[in-house]
């Protein structure tokens, strides 16, 4: 009896101290993976937001880069003939132009002192090649090839252009004169330009008086306004709010001089008048 009762003393003994070496060996180990569970899935997370965070931010400079222009546009003048190319990145001809106000291209010429202004419209004669016969003299210029091409970013930027040898002496910007009275009389037309307060980032409204002219509509619109600033660098091409009245309105971004060319159609003829305000 003795016996068994030490016997099963010694068991109990050796069943406790097995449990316990069980749970101290067994239980830390579990302790262990669940933290290193935890760590691994923290960063996991850690990674997974740093990877979120990257792609956004890629996203969001791709959305600023495609803000520049994809396309790539070459103005020269040789021969007495204006030739235009458009290409994209690739080098591939740009030939997908959406019809804006009845022409696929309309190219805006001005010289460096903002005295000439020449509106054109020159035809594809090749895949993304485009020409007119050129009116401009010996002198230097600066172009604005309007254009809406499909499923591609693009931006009016200025392009110089050379015609001849000029005297690059004279090169110099002339500050432009504002108008104190904003009234043109050419050819015997006479029109009146009246403006909202010119302040920048506010909306602008241009309205003119034709003094009972007649006007026609010329490419699909009653009439076109361009304004430059005085550096040639900031183009506006703005079209009329309503169908039959010359009213135009528009938004500058910066404060300065800027040159306005009206142009009107009257018997078949266009006439281009042109203003010059301050934007404060």
């Amino acid at each position: 009896m003795k016996k068994w009762m030490l016997s099963a003393i010694v068991y109990l003994g050796i069943v406790i101290v097995g449990y316990f070496t069980y749970e101290a060996i067994f239980m830390e180990d579990k302790s262990v993976d669940t933290h290193g569970t935890s760590v691994d899935e923290t960063e996991e997370k850690s990674e997974n937001h740093t990877s979120h965070s990257s792609a956004e931010n890629a996203h969001e400079h791709g959305e600023q880069a495609n803000s520049e222009s994809a396309v790539n546009v070459t103005v020269k003048e040789e021969n007495k003939t204006i030739v235009l190319n458009l290409e994209d990145h690739s080098g591939n001809p740009v030939t997908d132009l959406e019809i804006n106000h009845e022409k696929r291209l309309h190219l805006i010429v001005v010289d460096d002192h903002l005295d000439q202004y020449f509106h054109l419209h020159p035809e594809e004669t090749a895949p993304g090649q485009f020409e007119i016969a050129s009116p401009l003299e010996e002198g230097t210029y600066k172009a604005f090839v309007d254009i809406k091409p499909k499923n591609l970013d693009y931006e009016v930027q200025p392009i110089p252009v050379t015609v001849g040898k000029p005297n690059t002496d004279d090169h110099s910007h002339g500050s432009l004169e504002v108008d104190q009275q904003l009234e043109k009389t050419i050819d015997g037309n006479k029109v009146t330009m009246s403006t909202t307060p010119l302040f920048v980032d506010e909306p602008v409204t241009l309205t003119f008086d034709v003094h009972g002219a007649k006007l026609e509509p010329y490419l699909g619109a009653l009439g076109h306004v361009v304004i430059l600033d005085e550096l040639g660098e900031e183009y506006l091409h703005v079209h009329p709010l309503e169908e039959e009245n010359p009213v135009f309105e528009t938004q500058f971004s910066q404060s300065g001089i800027y040159k306005i060319w009206a142009e009107f159609q009257e018997n078949g003829k266009v006439t281009v008048y042109p203003f010059v305000v301050e934007v404060k």
